[in-house]
């Protein structure tokens, strides 16, 4: 542990350090462009605002981690394990039912957040945990009426003055997998905006039918990383008849570890790389509780912990923070690099009288065109690209539910609800029954839509990797340009990129975002850039999925044929209410009913993944027209901004050769700092 916290306290200063050099060239950068008596702005605005959000970021990044898992897990005895403490109520299960962001706060604080429109309630810590923990009993009837703990709840937020907190760890406690369908939609919500996953399993329960359910349909093909903690692993010995027959011990430890991998390995592949030995733990939670509580400083040898937090350690700061820093070196390189080139073409410009400059403006105006149109023929690219995928993406959805039908009875087999079909028959029953049936429908269609929205995505992967292979075309097409409009400006080739050192430094900036080299559209670098698109497309698709889409199917299908289907059960008769016959007329009733309203849900429906699609390829096309246009915009300014300062006063050449020299050496001083910060923290690792 003190390993971990020592390293991740050095990836904090490092981050640090570097948003406080990416602070000073953005400082650097605008008071050149406010002093008065100069040659005019060098129009670097998107520089600018770039490097301050790329600062912002740093300094309030978090590494977040998800802890999923079906209740009775020991999921809170995990977390108070590795942070420390006993922390979060872990004596009753229904607390687990709710969603709980963990983050450091110099004080003890709990603040709960409602989903009835009530305003956020902050809460001692004492009594959050007096109020959200109910008897024991009650909990088993709620379970069993497969009912929230909470339900006017939306989630809690826990600040801790915690160490692990406080260098840079949040973590979010998810509400167990077997909980409502709508807490399984928000934890989804969080899958994608987290470092890592922590899938806490248990040893005497291994595998069951709702994880493997979960991680088929919610993990499995989604690229996350996922560590599986196989809790209660000291529990295997104590349920031998003989706990002292090492032999006998042996054997059970080596048939669960079969069964476990069996099961997991799938989800244990990197790059085409087996890292099971590295994501797959067994521990003891309670074990290692205990003894951080008796010492902070006690060895937890033997309870699996030392061996996890090693490759959590090894995940976060050695491979997650580099990604992250390198994305914010290459940006910092490119702010260099445009200042760098704004400096040099105007140093030439500075002993052109108004004329000859003039002149020189209106020679690169064929050029400036040429510019305009590759931002136009990316954008029909793109366009066209959102119109094919959407309305490909959106017809597939459509056949692939008119085709459930076609699959449903076999499909359908293991959701069936447990209840007694007769007990539909008893009034003081049948809302139980209609209940389950529900509930087995939420997870029927909740599977069949994430099964499809797999494909979906990939799809999408599909064209944004495309268009990222478009995008470094049309970059080098640019640079060709603008190296034209340079030399046709001063007469001399220009050094452009002098602080590049790989190809990819090389495009322009609008082109390294659009590849997706650059992240810079949430709230944190890590991690939101997927396949060749620099922003968070996977988030507007669950916004519309989630919240929209698998919503309105499930209450397209249930909250319409639920009512025929129990009048159809009424009709059969108590003759044909025995078990096997009475479920296969449950099936084939089912099936009659949901065929009925599959083309409505299908047509319906089709008009919000349309439009899901649609809205993840305008909202990159939005952003890249935006940077072109901007970086199109500026250029022209600063030859304005030029050209109306030669117009109005005359320019002291050598006090202006001077500010300029110093605004580049100032810049480049601070890029060097960031290499070195980079560097020594590679080199740490390596």
């Amino acid at each position: 542990m003190d390993n971990f916290i020592n390293d991740l306290e050095r990836v904090a200063q490092v981050r640090s350090e570097i948003s406080v050099c990416l602070s000073q060239i953005a400082e650097t950068i605008n008071q050149a462009e406010l002093a008065d008596f100069t040659s005019g702005k060098l129009s670097l605005e998107r520089d600018i605002e770039d490097i301050k959000v790329a600062s912002n970021n740093l300094k309030s990044g978090v590494f977040r981690l998800l802890v999923l898992g079906d209740m009775k897990r020991g999921k809170s005895t995990l977390l108070n394990a590795l942070l420390g403490e006993n922390l979060l109520p872990s004596d009753v299960n229904p607390c687990t039912a709710l969603l709980t962001v963990l983050r450091y706060g110099a004080q003890k604080t709990v603040t709960v957040h409602f989903n009835d429109g009530k305003s956020p309630q902050q809460l001692d810590f004492q009594t959050f945990k007096y109020k959200y923990t109910i008897d024991p009993a009650e909990a088993k009837r709620l379970e069993q009426e497969k009912k929230p703990a909470f339900p006017d709840v939306s989630h809690a937020v826990v600040e801790y003055p915690l160490a692990l907190l406080e260098k840079g760890i949040e973590i979010v406690d998810s509400p167990g997998l077997n909980d409502t369908e709508a807490r399984n939609e928000l934890s989804l919500g969080y899958v994608n905006n987290c470092h890592a996953i922590l899938f806490v399993m248990r040893a005497s329960q291994p595998c069951t039918l709702g994880e493997r359910r979960y991680l088929e349909n919610y993990i499995k093909g989604r690229g996350l990383t996922v560590f599986f903690l196989i809790n209660a692993w000291d529990q295997v010995k104590e349920s031998l008849i003989d706990p002292d027959d090492t032999e006998e011990l042996k054997s059970a430890e080596d048939r669960l570890r079969q069964v476990f991998q069996a099961n997991l390995a799938e989800y244990c592949y990197v790059d085409g790389q087996n890292v099971y030995e590295e994501r797959v733990f067994e521990v003891s939670s309670i074990q290692a509780l205990r003894r951080r509580l008796k010492n902070s400083e006690a060895s937890l040898d033997g309870t699996g912990f030392p061996q996890f937090m090693n490759a959590l350690n090894i995940f976060l700061t050695r491979e997650r923070a580099i990604a992250e820093l390198r994305q914010v070196r290459t940006l910092a390189r490119g702010v260099c690099n445009n200042t760098h080139e704004a400096i040099e073409r105007r140093i030439p410009l500075l002993d052109q009288d108004v004329n000859e400059l003039k002149q020189r403006i209106e020679s690169v105006e064929p050029e400036f065109s040429k510019l305009t149109g590759i931002c136009k023929q990316f954008q029909e690219e793109i366009r066209n690209t959102r119109d094919s995928e959407s309305k490909a993406i959106a017809d597939s959805f459509r056949t692939y539910v008119l085709n459930l039908g076609n699959t449903f009875e076999t499909d359908f087999l293991r959701y069936q609800p447990e209840l007694n079909l007769l007990d539909f028959l008893s009034s003081g029953k049948r809302e139980a029954f209609n209940q389950a049936l529900q509930k087995a429908f939420e997870q029927y269609i909740g599977d069949k839509f994430a099964a499809w929205s797999l494909t979906a995505e990939k799809d999408i992967n599909a064209a944004f990797t495309q268009l990222s292979k478009s995008a470094a075309k049309y970059g080098n097409y640019y640079s060709k340009i603008t190296d034209q409009i340079n030399e046709k400006l001063t007469g001399e080739k220009i050094k452009v990129n002098a602080y590049s050192t790989t190809e990819e430094d090389n495009s322009p900036g609008w082109a390294k975002w659009a590849m997706g080299l650059l992240s810079l559209s949430r709230g944190n670098l890590a991690g939101f850039a997927m396949a060749g698109a620099g922003f968070d497309w996977k988030n507007i698709l669950l916004n519309y999925f989630t919240v929209i889409g698998v919503g309105g199917l499930i209450t397209a299908v249930t909250g319409v044929f639920l009512g025929p289907i129990g009048f159809a059960l009424l009709g059969l008769g108590v003759g044909f209410l025995q078990a096997d016959q009475a479920r296969k007329e449950l099936v084939k009733t089912t099936k009659k009913e949901l065929v009925k309203y599959l083309p409505q849900v299908a047509n319906e429906q089709w008009h919000t993944v349309h439009d899901a699609v649609k809205e993840c390829f305008e909202s990159y096309d939005k952003e890249v027209s935006k940077r072109i246009d901007d970086d199109i915009t500026s250029r022209k300014s600063e030859l304005d901004n030029l050209l109306k300062q030669k117009e109005t006063r005359e320019i002291n050449r050598e006090t202006e050769l001077k500010r300029l020299k110093n605004l580049q050496e100032n810049v480049f001083s601070q890029l060097q700092k960031i290499e070195t910060a980079y560097s020594n923290l590679l080199a740490y690792y390596s």
